[in-house]
């Protein structure tokens, strides 16, 4: 995971979430992926095709045994975020998704990082 501070632009999210809205938001493991990339941004900013790429290596590292050609697996990928994954991570104040641009920015979340830096070194060992 990524070492560096985040910039003082940057906003951080008012309320700290319960253990329960953490670890729902940690409960899947391609929203999961997307905040390992979004986390390793030194701005917390990339697009939606960043994202995509991104989750689908993790897939192929972390669930080697699934069988999806890459296309399909991009798409499914792809329409998942848009449709679920984002929204739920926005509708919890961590991040803003600009549908003009299709990049996403990552809002800094001290409780949500412990645990997703955690969540990250458990599944590297696995």
């Amino acid at each position: 995971m990524r070492e560096t501070e985040r910039e003082s632009t940057q906003r951080a999210v008012e309320a700290t979430p319960s253990l329960d809205r953490v670890f729902d938001l940690l409960s899947n493991r391609r929203r999961r992926y997307a905040l390992y990339t979004l986390y390793e941004q030194s701005d917390g900013v990339a697009t939606i095709d960043e994202l995509t790429d991104r989750i689908c290596a993790f897939d192929r590292q972390f669930t080697p045994s699934e069988t999806t050609a890459t296309d399909d697996l991009q798409q499914l990928v792809r329409t998942e975020l848009q449709h679920v994954h984002l929204p739920k991570l926005a509708d919890a104040g961590v991040l803003e998704q600009d549908q003009r641009t299709e990049t996403v920015r990552y809002w800094s979340q001290p409780t949500l990082e412990e645990w997703l830096e955690h969540a990250y070194h458990k599944e590297q060992r696995s």
